[in-house]
């Protein structure tokens, strides 16, 4: 299978710890590692930029980097959340099995339990699931 990763500068969160400074800093991914891109085509990421992370503003956390399986996409939209079909109007492309994406760690611990999880890139899926989502849990879905 071909990558649908193209380069890319990587993938930063911004650290506002500091009250008048703002840092650029690499976001960690599940492994400890910096995050890897997850999809530029199609381009996914809360912000639109290929990655999986996440900020204050992502009431969804986005934060699970996964490939799209026909039966993940079908229980997806059976649960009320359509993303196979194109919504040209909002700049969504549709997806399609084979097809990367980051997903809201709450829809994919949902269909974890229901035993649909897709399978997860564990380089681009972002630390901070592990809130959420035991490593081992991950592991058992990763691909490579």
């Amino acid at each position: 299978m071909a990558s649908n990763i193209t380069a890319n500068p990587g993938c930063r969160s911004e650290d506002r710890r500091a009250s008048r400074v703002v840092k650029w800093v690499m976001a960690r991914n599940v492994l400890g590692e910096e995050l890897e891109p997850c999809s530029n085509d199609p381009l996914t990421g809360f912000y639109r930029d290929g990655c999986c992370n996440t900020g204050a503003e992502d009431l969804g956390v986005h934060v699970v980097c996964a490939r799209m399986t026909e039966e993940f996409l079908s229980f997806s939209k059976a649960s009320g959340n359509d993303l196979s079909t194109p919504q040209p109007e909002l700049g969504f492309p549709g997806l399609v099995a084979g097809n990367q994406w980051c997903l809201c760690e709450s829809r994919w611990k949902e269909a974890y339990d229901a035993g649909v999880a897709p399978p997860v890139v564990l380089p681009a899926t972002h630390a901070s699931v592990l809130e959420w989502v035991e490593l081992d849990e991950l592991r058992r879905h990763a691909t490579t």
